[in-house]
């Protein structure tokens, strides 16, 4: 991804304020490759999650979906434009950030999702939302977890003059497999915890809240036999006919 020099600058900025805040530990960021395609499947716990990673894996080409209430912020709303994020309709089946994020992860980006659809606050992990499962399935591209955690405390160890943790962890990327016929509701929440359950395991087991026992971590439909930065399927995958079914 090319920066201008105002958004380097604003970068190193955020980045410099984000370790006043924040004790960051970014050494497992160096799993990312360089490019994609690539679904990051994240956890998000609060406002600091986006912009401490983005100004962290840049200038590797990353993209995300973002609520499209965040442009409502006269601050926000500039920097994730700069950021070239994909705005999203929150409840309900927005086509258009489905195919935005399809033609960047075809275009060779890194687009990063929260499956959980907003910020925890306490950092504990909550079910997640079915439509991860389509844009892998139609997409053809692989998945790679990512987790943070530490911070959730941020207001009050600021309070004390601390810096908070934001610990990160990256795990085994992995690829959805096939799934024939028509991707019913069950179906797609099954899949959905199987995604779910590779964040558990990056986090320690106080956070895994609904995740926690692991016993039920089942890889039905789960594929570890990935190479990043390696061949992309492009072809859609046959499933539902809409995403809503």
């Amino acid at each position: 991804m090319t920066l201008s020099p105002i958004a380097r600058f604003v970068n190193w900025g955020i980045r410099g304020i984000s370790h006043l805040i924040c004790k960051v530990d970014s050494s497992q960021l160096s799993k990312i490759p360089k490019r994609g395609p690539l679904i990051l499947v994240m956890n998000h716990v609060n406002f600091l999650d986006a912009p401490i990673i983005s100004v962290h894996v840049l200038p590797k080409p990353l993209t995300a979906l973002v609520k499209i209430e965040t442009w409502r912020s006269p601050i926000l709303g500039p920097l994730f434009t700069m950021w070239e994020a994909i705005p999203i309709r929150r409840g309900e089946a927005d086509l258009a950030a489905f195919q935005a994020a399809q033609d960047a992860l075809r275009n060779g980006k890194m687009v990063a999702v929260a499956p959980e659809g907003t910020r925890s606050g306490d950092g504990i992990l909550r079910k997640g939302l079915p439509g991860i499962v389509l844009l892998a399935l139609r997409s053809g591209a692989p998945m790679l977890p990512l987790v943070y955690y530490g911070h959730e405390n941020y207001k009050e160890d600021f309070k004390h003059l601390r810096r908070a943790p934001f610990n990160i962890a990256v795990g085994e990327p992995f690829r959805l497999k096939n799934v024939h016929g028509v991707l019913g509701k069950d179906l797609r929440e099954k899949v959905t915890d199987e995604i779910m359950y590779q964040l558990a395991t990056l986090l320690p087991e106080k956070y895994r809240g609904c995740f926690a026992d692991m016993s039920k971590a089942t890889k039905e439909y789960i594929s570890f036999d990935v190479k990043l930065e390696s061949d992309y399927c492009k072809k859609q995958v046959s499933i539902a006919p809409s995403p809503l079914d």
